[in-house]
């Protein structure tokens, strides 16, 4: 039987390794580590870590972020900016556009949610 609580902690999940693609990276050369807790029906929650580097991101999906520690920078193709650290939660939405740049080493909770899944998953505490 499945768990029913999920932990997110590095121990709840093997690490993998991966880069952004190269023709994304606009400065450094960031490396991202990330613990998967769980995969399933277009949602995926885990920790996500990466080193400094800056590069251009495109968002499909919905995302929730906590930063648990570091500081980056998001900036929208339309303005927007966002500076975050610890402590700092967020959403990026389907059809944010920009560049993530990671000043010091940052690590954050995740939940993604594709946007053809959104629709299907329910409301806390109503489904």
């Amino acid at each position: 039987m499945d768990r029913l609580i999920l932990p997110l902690t590095p121990a709840a999940a093997a690490p993998e390794t991966d880069r952004p693609a190269p023709e994304k990276v606009l400065e450094g050369d960031p490396v991202f580590t990330t613990w998967n807790v769980e995969e399933r029906d277009g949602l995926w929650c885990g920790i996500w870590q990466s080193t400094p580097g800056t590069w251009r991101i495109s968002y499909d999906e919905w995302e929730y972020c906590r930063i648990l520690s570091g500081r980056s920078v998001i900036a929208g193709e339309d303005g927007s900016r966002l500076e975050v650290g610890p402590g700092d939660s967020f959403v990026l939405r389907p059809g944010f556009r920009g560049t993530w740049q990671v000043l010091e080493t940052t690590r954050k909770d995740y939940v993604i949610v594709l946007s053809q899944a959104a629709g299907r998953v329910a409301a806390p505490g109503l489904g």
